[in-house]
Formats: structure tokens, sequence, C-alpha cells
């Protein structure tokens, strides 16, 4: 098993470097001149030069992507050319609010979708399969800024249950936080879990007919045991495997529900900074979404271990 670990944890450094890569040269492959539009188009050519000799955009690709390294594994991801600030207090001001975002709708993928696929394999070809199968299907098809703006017309104008937009801090107002986050993470969690389902539905049909369950089912066992300590614990290998894989769709989902619902979050300054064509703030949100991709997916393979002990006696993974 420590094997196991190694190696994956050898492969994700691997990852991160080659990313690391991919991130320096595609900043400076965008158009337009860096310097230039951080000292703005009335600039003088000595303030222009005197920024580029600042960031040391003046210094070799070579010699850049080394200060690149150092700086950004020293926690040094520079300042904001908007407000001048430091680029790593605005992620830490961003990223917890994505997190608990990210964290709710997780939430509701989990229990409305792995609950729906359950439910849709024991009822297979009833009205209950039907019904999730439906669902499933309406979550994939439509687009959650559509979903975002039809929940702030039903919750928020119409019903008047729930706020339409803005964000309170946890540590604020408990209370109005997750007031302002039910219905942002409904609207993200909801595509999650249809996916979600008809994975757990495809896992559960096959596990419902191995021979082990068969063999359970022959010994008398309650079918309620049968289905959750039995398939459900051999369908789990999906369900992770799903969960990880999804967390990128998990973040430009964010993007979208942060820009309907007004979150200053993760997603929001990402496509804020370019709008903006932040450089520091666009390297720095790439590689932090890169490196939170590749913990994810690290933890993943090594819970993937845990559930399938065949995997780590192979060596494998799920991939």
């Amino acid at each position: 098993m420590l094997w196991f670990i190694l190696r994956r944890c050898g492969s994700a450094v691997i990852v991160l470097f080659l990313s690391s890569v991919l991130i320096f040269l595609g900043i400076r492959a965008l158009p337009g001149d860096p310097a230039t539009v951080m000292a703005g188009q009335e600039a003088s050519p000595a303030a222009i030069e005197a920024i580029r000799h600042e960031f040391g955009l003046d210094k070799p690709l070579p010699a850049q992507y080394v200060d690149y390294v150092v700086q950004t594994v020293t926690g040094n991801f520079g300042r904001s050319t908007q407000d001048q600030l430091p680029v790593i207090d605005i992620l830490a001001e961003r990223i917890p609010v994505t997190l608990e975002l990210s964290a709710l709708a997780m939430l509701v993928a989990i229990i409305v979708g792995v609950g729906a696929g359950i439910v849709a394999a024991v009822r297979r070809g009833r009205f209950a399969d039907y019904v999730a199968t439906g669902f499933g299907l309406a979550g994939l098809s439509v687009p959650h800024f559509w979903l975002g703006l039809l929940g702030i017309l039903l919750f928020a104008v119409t019903w008047q249950v729930l706020p339409a937009s803005g964000y309170v801090p946890f540590t604020e107002d408990p209370g109005q936080n997750l007031q302002r986050m039910i219905l942002p993470a409904l609207v993200l969690g909801t595509g999650f879990a249809a996916i979600l389902m008809r994975q757990t539905r495809s896992a559960m049909l096959g596990a419902l007919s191995a021979d082990y369950v068969r063999t359970a089912r022959s010994k008398g066992l309650p079918e309620v045991k049968v289905v959750g300590a039995h398939a459900l614990r051999n369908s789990l290998t999906t369900v992770v495997t799903v969960l990880g894989l999804q967390l990128g769709a998990l973040i430009s989902g964010a993007v979208v529900t942060e820009q309907i619902f007004v979150i200053p979050g993760f997603g929001k300054l990402t496509v804020d900074a370019v709008l903006t064509r932040n450089y520091p703030v666009i390297q720095a949100v790439v590689l932090v979404t890169v490196v939170g991709y590749v913990v994810v997916n690290l933890l993943v393979d090594i819970a993937y271990a845990f559930l399938n002990p065949r995997i780590r006696l192979s060596g494998g993974g799920h991939d």
C-alpha cells in the first residue's frame, strides 16, 4: 500500500511540474504586452520598461520560469494589477467561499444522486426508475445559468423565500450565510447529482446481478442489508471515481453560478481577472485550480485502493 501511495505521489509531482510549464508558457503566449497592460496605454516607454524590469519580464524565459517556481513555492504570486493587493491575500479571501459552495453542492449531489441511483436500480423498470432516469436526463440537459435564473424567479421573486443574490460570511452570520447559499448550491449540485445518479444506477445494476448478491439473498439476508452492505459497498468505487473526475466540472459550474448569484468566490475572481487581463491573478488562479484537481484525484486514487484491494495489490489505478 505504501509503495502504491508513493507511486501516485510521484505521478502527481510530475503532473504538477508539466502543468506549471504549460501555465507559465500559456500566460506569456497571450496577445499583448503584460507590462503595457499593467502600466496603461498612456504610460511612457520608460515606465513600461521599469515595470518589465520589476516583474522580471526582461529576463530570458528559463530565468523567468525559475523565478516563477521559486516565488510560487514560497507563496508569492505577486500583486494584482488592478488594486496592487497581494494575490495570495485575494486567493485566501475568495477560495473559502467557493469551497463552501462546492461542499454544499457536493452534499446535495451525493444525497440526491446516490439516493436516486439506488432507488432506480432497486426499482428497475418501475415508476421510481422512470422518475429518477427522467431527473438524470433533465439535470444533464438544463444549463446552470438557465436553472439559476429560474431559481431566482421562483424562490426569490415569486415565492420570496430565499434571497436572490449576495453573500454573507459564515463567521458573520451563519443563518444568513446558509440562507444565501442554499439556492446556488441546489443549482450547482443538480447537474452533478444527475451524473452521480446515472453512474450509481449503472454500478448498482451490475452489483445486484452479481453472484455474491445472489448468494447473500439465498442465505436469507434482509434486502436492506443485501443492498447496503453488499451491492452499494461494491458500487462505491464507481461513485468515488466520478466524484474525483467531476471536480473540473464543479469548478467550471461554480464560475457560472457565482456570476449569476453575485457570490465573491474563486469562479467570479477568474472571470474578473480574464476580463481585466490581470495576469498575476490569472496565473495564480489556473495554478491553484490544477493543484486542487491533482490533489483531489490523488485522494481519489488512495480511496479507490482502500475500497478495492485488487488495485493496491496490483499497484494500478482507476485510470
